[in-house]
């Protein structure tokens, strides 16, 4: 710990921490800034002090290396808390904690009376809850500016506008370990950058490291979990056609989000786990990121085994949150899959794009935290000097708002205007307007934008608005088992959805008996494929069996951390293990929450129960079973923002809104055509997909007279209200959005039991766009409609 460079700068920083509410603190890479900041302030006296993480598994795992350091128990005077798992006690002193849990806490105390330090670390990042967290802290110094102070940790963020952010607040710049990096371009940009990394790596690139370099662990970083098992499982094809004896071995080793956290968490402690997956038909085994009984644990606190490198492929959750002591060669594809939102079309898109240079030289960095290092940038110099942004676009300007909006609605503070909040990025009018319209569609704030009873306890769930407002309308309607399950599979990246097949013969091997949602869609087949797994007692040969993925299905099976990663309470409510009878403290999370919902804990199967699901207890049985009308009732109202009419004469659909737009059905939906090859009416949608064709991803049927009440709410929608009349700078946008939502689809809807009438309906509207000869389907413009709705 001594030589760590922040150690011997502790006085300059307790002495401008005293002196200051807010002091941001720039701790270059290997400064030792995350686990020796609350150290140093725990010595001199401060109570207790808050630690953010944006990472789960950064908070547990730098949680454990203090807890090591000073050599207490971790859960004691140091302790974690992450999304449904609290290891702390009444003695903890340094708390971690995910900068989403913080946010929770604020909801029950909103002046953080808890805490006299606040840290925010990888404050660069730029997470969306963090971005929050900065507003929310510049308020609070001035309410508790005698006993509160907030540190903004960071390796690459702007001090200069951070400090501006928080009225010019003193900037600490503190040197890190670096050692010098040499950073080698390629000539030009790679068809591929998969096999261009390959090559890098063990082939005929401008590197072919593992052969030629001495002794060193390789960082690969790619975009995400496909095209790491993908370069995973061609690195293992390569290393084992090498001539023995011709190099030293390798271990390859997969990181990314979607690996359990306990297993992230044990990397990031440098434990990994050599995972075992046995080919279809043979007798060896490869090492792997599979899951099973035969997994075995490799510890490299220190050097890797003689004669042997590990070659790590990851996401760019190595490039802060993860350090890997021992790697001295990088190799950078230049490219990070990001996730956008655009709140126009409400649709979802994940684009894989360039990084920017603060992230590029931060890959680069981890090359030299051992000894000097490379780093292998698989792109020209000119494109990291010229198309290369400087920094990251914040998450909260390509995100959807709706929970964060909620968030801040529930604090219920006089002084918090949501439009005009103090963000240091501020997000687009249209994303807090998009974001209002989504709230008040399902209930969680009044026609004037006050928050509702119902938004109150939405707000205490750490679940998306939709999925909360689900889980309470189906407790309403009683089939919340059910709702549970569904809300797990839909919070997880990679839920119980079929897997992509490896293999011709996997592609050709009929998956007969795999449940079919009843044809009524994807949110259905979800619920059966569950049950359906549990039937088979948790079977992960099962999975298997049918190409299903295994991540999420084994993930969940193993203990409240790791099923709050698939869903959190929703998960843990609907699964079971013997092994996660004795974890009362994440457990004490499920049952809070399921008390906030006033969900009776009755009947319904905890993670310390091993009895399956009663469906008949519920009073459902086979007539729930064969419509599972309640279930698609409650994921109505849910996602009330979320809905889509079909079109007369095609299965194409609209969807509803201010914005409405033509879109599909996924092709790998459950959802089901009638007798005439029509799907149904009406369809809610979990998101919409950005491709050349605009697709609907995870469907399921609902009923016309359901989304009548939402038509109407739609049509009487006002935005300017909703705000409170904070909009005065957009209003006439809004008003100019509003006739996109033609008021005869209203009338139509009215008139449930007319047929003719929502036949004559649909007729104008084709007459409409045959008038304005429009050969793309979409919205006609409104000021055509009155010749429309003259026609005959």
């Amino acid at each position: 710990m001594a030589t760590l460079p922040i150690v011997q700068y502790e006085d300059k920083i307790i002495e401008t921490v005293e002196n200051n509410s807010i002091t941001v603190i720039i701790g270059e890479t290997g400064s030792g800034k995350s686990t020796q900041l609350s150290q140093m302030l725990h010595r001199r006296g401060y109570s207790k002090i808050a630690v953010t993480q944006p990472r789960r598994v950064a908070a547990v795992s730098v949680s454990r290396r203090v807890a090591q350091e000073l050599g207490v128990q971790l859960g004691e005077e140091v302790g974690y808390a992450i999304r449904f798992e609290d290891r702390t006690s009444h003695n903890t002193r340094i708390k971690y904690l995910t900068d989403g849990v913080l946010l929770r806490e604020s909801l029950a105390d909103p002046e953080l009376n808890d805490y006299s330090v606040i840290i925010l670390d990888e404050a660069h990042e730029r997470s969306l809850n963090t971005d929050i967290l900065m507003g929310l802290m510049k308020r609070l110094v001035k309410h508790r500016s005698s006993n509160l102070k907030v540190l903004i940790t960071s390796a690459t963020l702007d001090g200069d506008k951070v400090s501006k952010f928080f009225r010019d607040c003193p900037v600490l710049n503190i040197p890190g370990k670096l050692y010098p990096v040499e950073v080698l371009y390629s000539k030009e940009r790679p068809v591929s950058y998969l096999d261009a990394a390959l090559k890098t790596a063990l082939g005929i690139g401008f590197a072919d490291i593992h052969v030629r370099q001495p002794e060193g662990d390789i960082l690969i970083f790619m975009t995400g979990q496909e095209d790491i098992e993908k370069l995973v499982s061609k690195l293992e094809d390569k290393v084992r056609a090498l001539d023995e004896g011709s190099c030293m071995d390798a271990i390859i080793i997969p990181l990314h989000g979607s690996l359990p956290p306990e297993l992230q968490a044990s990397i990031s402690l440098l434990f990994f786990y050599k995972f075992i997956r046995f080919l279809e038909t043979s007798k060896d085994s490869v090492l792997l990121h599979g899951f099973g009984k035969k997994m075995t644990e490799v510890r490299v606190f220190s050097p890797p085994p003689p004669d042997c490198r590990r070659i790590i492929v990851a996401t760019n959750i190595a490039e802060t949150s993860l350090t890997v002591d021992g790697v001295v060669y990088v190799i950078d594809s230049g490219y990070v899959k990001q996730r956008q939102y655009n709140p126009s079309s409400r649709m979802y898109s994940l684009d894989v794009v360039q990084i920017s240079k603060v992230q590029a030289n931060q890959r680069a960095g981890r090359a030299g935290r051992t000894r000097p290092g490379k780093c292998y940038r698989l792109y020209p110099s000119q494109i990291y000097h010229d198309e290369f942004l400087d920094v990251t676009v914040p998450e909260i300007q390509r995100s959807s708002l709706a929970g964060s909006v909620l968030y801040l609605k529930s604090l219920d503070l006089p002084d918090i205007d949501i439009l005009k909040f103090d963000f240091l990025d501020s997000p687009s009018s249209e994303s807090l307007q998009d974001a209002l319209k989504q709230l008040y569609l399902i209930d969680a704030i009044d026609e004037n934008g006050a928050i509702t009873s119902i938004g109150r306890k939405m707000a205490e769930l750490p679940l998306e608005p939709s999925l909360s407002r689900t889980l309470m309308e189906a407790n309403n309607y009683g089939c919340i088992t059910e709702a549970l399950t569904v809300a797990a599979m839909l919070s997880t990246e990679s839920a119980l959805l079929p897997g992509k097949s490896k293999t011709e013969e996997k592609r050709k091997r009929p998956i007969s008996d795999l449940p079919d949602g009843s044809g009524l869609g994807d949110h259905i087949q979800l619920l059966q494929i569950y049950e359906r797994w549990h039937q088979t007692d948790y079977d992960i040969g099962w999975c298997k069996d049918h190409g299903l993925q295994r991540y999420g299905v084994a993930g969940g099976h193993c203990s409240p951390s790791t099923a709050s990663h698939i869903g959190g309470a929703a998960k843990a409510v609907t699964m079971t293990d013997k092994k996660t009878a004795n974890s009362g403290a994440a457990w004490s999370g499920y049952e809070r929450h399921l008390k906030n919902l006033e969900i009776p804990v009755r009947g319904m199967m905890f993670a310390r129960d091993v009895q399956p699901l009663d469906i008949k207890a519920n009073g459902k049985g086979e007539e729930f079973r064969r419509d599972y009308r309640n279930l698609r009732k409650a994921l109505c109202v849910g996602y009330a923002n979320q809905l889509s009419e079909r079109k007369m004469h095609h299965n194409g659909y609209r969807t509803l809104g201010l914005q409405g737009q033509v879109v599909q059905v996924h092709p790998s939906s459950a959802l089901s055509s009638d007798e005439h090859g029509k799907f149904p009416d009406y369809v809610v949608y979990h998101e919409l997909i950005a491709t050349p064709r605009p697709f609907m991803r995870n469907v399921c049927s609902v009923e016309m007279k359901w989304v009548i009440p939402i038509i109407n709410k739609l049509n009487t929608l006002n935005v300017k209200k909703l705000s409170g009349g904070g909009m005065d700078h957009v209003e006439e946008e809004s008003e100019r959005n509003i006739p996109d939502l033609p008021k005869k689809n209203v009338e139509v809807a009215a008139s449930v039991d007319d047929s003719e009438s929502r036949i004559q309906a649909a007729r104008e509207r084709f007459l409409a766009r045959k008038a304005n000869k429009v050969e793309k389907e979409g919205i006609v413009e409104v000021k055509k409609e009155n010749n429309v709705n003259k026609t005959p």
